[in-house]
């Protein structure tokens, strides 16, 4: 009898061991979107959340994330398809908008209406997207000179509309009804020196998103002082036009950029994002608690690992999918996961001239990976992922070179590329800074199968790049691309399918597929 009470007691402990475990396991972890996903501008309407983010240079722009949760989230839109038709955008005449295009945007809802707003160096303009359907569209599009850096955009009770911007010094302008532009003699300067609560010195308080709680208004920035980390600074004030009083909000693992968004049952969070190497910059939630009139931000001042929230469910699809390139009729081109290096020239590539593949054909003629138009784009993930795709080369001219890259300046690029009609497998590394072709496989058939591996764990950024010929035995080729984020591209490493022309235009490339997964062969 005392041994079955015994057996019986253990086994009380092993089950509330095991639903603690379990527990634990069901709850989300920061961070909550190990991808790029940076800029973000939040918000609720009822019990749904809706957020944008950046993509610079990418086409479509601003992309739309939706939530019921704040944990999964899912592309549901994009602001624009083109932000602008100049050279720059369209990688024409050797210009291009790396690291430019449109940036952080401020995404805000008022009696019925949506409202997008970003800005470009590229063109010199502040943008204004609005729309009734978040989700659906359309759009109508608003922009004006200048371009009003990081801004925030806010609506007044009394009816009047606000943009907060700039770095360091923050200004204060009124807009047009119409948002046509700004009211003249509107703009002053709101915060002298927003940089102060963290000390001067590195980057000056920018990325401004502005929120009233409780009558008072909170502005949130980013600030990174010399020596230190990425920092949030907080300012509030009775009035919109102030004066504000400000403090550091937060100091923990870079983590800042931000601000705050709460949940129907009355939780509070700051969303912020964290340098995270070539993945890129990536989403964490913070809990936070109100006092004295401050919203106090983390876990004694740090971003917990785990938070009360439901589990994610992963980044495929919401965030990043695989596809077969099958379509069925009424359906979209391609799916929102997908984006263009720039804006594509839609004459050179399809999903329906051959049933279930993306063909990319070449127009012009091109000497390198980064001048190339119309390479097809995908997130990478972390902490590993591995993306594939299978090329039918049978209608290459001499000089063309299409394939599977990881695209950033410091990009790895692995393809077939046809010379005096010699087929052959060729990897290039631009792991040093510039492209150096490693290694080069004589190719005698016309389909071939590739793959690259990514390693973000603890910022390890290594990819390898592999190629098979019947999609199950792999040979790896090249060496270890050692991935970089760099700040002329100021984006994370995608995955790209591509085709360019060096000698002949007219040739085509048939995609049967691109498939993306959370695991590599190996981790170390």
């Amino acid at each position: 009898m005392r041994k079955r009470n015994i057996l019986c007691v253990v086994a009380i402990l092993l089950s509330g061991h095991f639903m603690n475990l379990s527990a634990q396991v069901k709850k989300a972890q920061n961070p909550i979107i190990f991808s790029d996903v940076p800029d973000m501008s939040m918000l609720r309407v009822g019990d749904t959340y809706y957020m944008s983010s950046t993509t610079m240079h990418m086409s479509p722009g601003v992309p739309i994330m939706k939530s019921k949760d704040l944990v999964n989230w899912k592309l549901v839109n994009y602001a624009y398809n083109t932000l602008d038709d100049v050279d720059a955008l369209n990688l024409n005449n050797g210009q291009s908008t790396y690291g430019r295009g449109s940036w952080a945007s401020s995404l805000r809802y008022n009696k019925g209406t949506y409202y997008v707003t970003t800005f470009a160096q590229t063109t010199g303009k502040t943008y204004i997207y609005t729309t009734k359907n978040l989700e659906k569209g359309p759009w109508v599009k608003h922009s004006f000179a200048p371009s009003l850096h990081d801004h925030s955009l806010f609506f007044e009770e009394d009816g009047r509309i606000y943009l907060i911007y700039g770095n360091g010094k923050l200004n204060i302008v009124e807009l047009k009804k119409d948002l046509s532009g700004i009211k003249p003699e509107t703009d002053r300067v709101l915060i002298e020196n927003a940089s102060a609560p963290s000390g001067n010195g590195g980057l000056g308080a920018e990325g401004s998103q502005l929120f009233k709680v409780n009558g008072k208004y909170y502005l949130f920035n980013i600030t990174w002082p010399a020596g230190g980390m990425r920092t949030v600074n907080i300012h509030r004030a009775d009035k919109i036009t102030g004066p504000y009083e400000g403090r550091v909000g937060f100091q923990d693992k870079g983590v800042a950029q931000g601000g705050l968004i709460d949940t129907p049952d009355g939780k509070w969070f700051a969303y912020l994002f964290r340098d995270f190497g070539a993945v890129g910059r990536i989403p964490y939630l913070v809990p936070v608690k109100w006092e004295n009139g401050w919203p106090v931000i983390g876990e004694n001042g740090k971003v917990p690992e785990t938070l009360d929230l439901p589990a994610s469910k992963g980044l495929i699809p919401g965030i990043v999918a695989s596809d077969e390139f099958t379509r069925k009729p009424g359906a979209a081109a391609l799916p929102l996961v997908w984006q263009w290096n720039h804006n594509p020239d839609n004459k050179l590539w399809s999903v329906t001239q051959r049933k279930g593949y993306l063909r990319l054909t070449t127009g012009r003629i091109d000497s390198t990976l980064l001048l190339a138009r119309n390479t097809l784009t995908q997130r990478t993930i972390g902490p590993v992922c591995t993306g594939s795709t299978s090329i039918d080369a049978s209608h290459m001219k001499d000089g063309d070179f299409a394939g599977l890259c990881l695209l950033q300046k410091n990009f790895g690029q692995l393809g077939i590329r046809v010379n005096k009609g010699i087929k052959s497998i060729v990897m290039i590394s631009a792991g040093t800074g510039k492209p150096v072709e490693i290694q080069s496989v004589p190719l005698s058939r016309n389909i071939v199968y590739f793959k690259a591996e990514c390693n973000f764990k603890d910022r390890i950024d290594i990819a390898k790049f592999f190629y098979s010929y019947d999609g199950k035995v792999w040979n790896i080729i090249g060496e270890p691309l050692k991935m970089a984020y760099t700040i002329p591209q100021f984006i994370g490493y995608r995955f790209g399918l591509f085709n360019y022309a060096t000698k002949n235009i007219g040739g085509y490339a048939d995609f049967d597929y691109f498939h993306i997964s959370d695991t590599i062969s190996e981790v170390k």
